[in-house]
């Protein structure tokens, strides 16, 4: 059964998504360190309360997963906490797609799943860039307490937390509950889409487990295992990925 405790969210008046990866027990009974790594939606409409709430976690690092022209619309909101800027930029075509069959009126359920789907596909494929920046960024102690963001977090943000905690051996079961939590705690989609039928709608909005599978599906079939795809795609070989367990297992 899923624990119900976790994740450890961080409530913020002026953002949703954000939560602590910490906590989550690995097949050989460690656990994920708390208060170390962080996952959010963008930071861009954070209050002072919020961003007090920012200084006290400690966050030395944000890394900016959106792509350049939605990290140039919305900014982050972080005047007075003391962190440092990271880009990784990762360019959401979905995004004109689905606005493109919103426009002419092909949208569908179907059509916007497929959409997605491919473009988790695209992410092992043709994103290793910006992924690439985020785990070099959080390998280095340095730069932790870090959170590390999309717009949504939920897609990109959300492949990128599956990869981090396959990656220290937490079970694939309780990774897809970590990406799935984004349906009851991701607040951004409101107003969104409202021209679009409810079914349409929930296929562009929700966190699916068909689409965190069909991301992992690329890295097995394309790289081997995800080790592997660490290793060939964003340089995180042996050595580094167990630096990445002493410094974020405890137990």
């Amino acid at each position: 059964m899923p624990d119900q405790s976790l994740p450890f969210i961080v409530s913020l008046k002026g953002g949703s998504n954000f939560r602590d990866l910490g906590g989550y027990r690995t097949a050989d009974g460690r656990l994920v360190r708390r208060g170390t790594v962080f996952r959010s939606a963008h930071l861009g409409s954070l209050t002072n309360e919020d961003r007090s709430a920012l200084s006290q976690l400690g966050v030395r690092t944000i890394v900016d997963l959106r792509g350049v022209s939605e990290a140039a619309e919305t900014p982050h909101l972080v005047e007075g906490v003391s962190c440092r800027i990271v880009g990784a930029h990762i360019e959401p075509g979905v995004g004109d797609k689905i606005r493109g069959a919103v426009a002419d009126g092909t949208a569908s359920p179907h059509l916007m799943m497929q959409f997605l789907t491919d473009h988790y596909r695209d992410y092992p494929r043709r994103c290793a860039p910006g992924f690439r920046t985020l785990f070099a960024t959080l390998s280095d102690g340095e730069h932790r307490p870090l959170v590390f963001h999309c717009t949504a977090g939920k897609d990109r943000t959300g492949f990128a937390s599956a990869l981090l905690l396959t990656l220290l051996g937490v079970p694939w079961e309780t990774v897809m509950e970590d990406y799935l939590r984004t349906n009851e705690l991701w607040t951004g989609h409101v107003g969104r889409y409202p021209e679009l039928d409810i079914d349409t709608r929930a296929a562009i909005i929700e966190a699916r487990t068909p689409y965190l599978e069909a991301a992992f599906e690329v890295v097995r079939g394309d790289f081997g295992t995800p080790e592997d795809f660490a290793e060939k795609a964003l340089g995180i070989g042996a050595d580094l990925r167990e630096r990445l367990k002493r410094d974020l297992l405890e137990g």
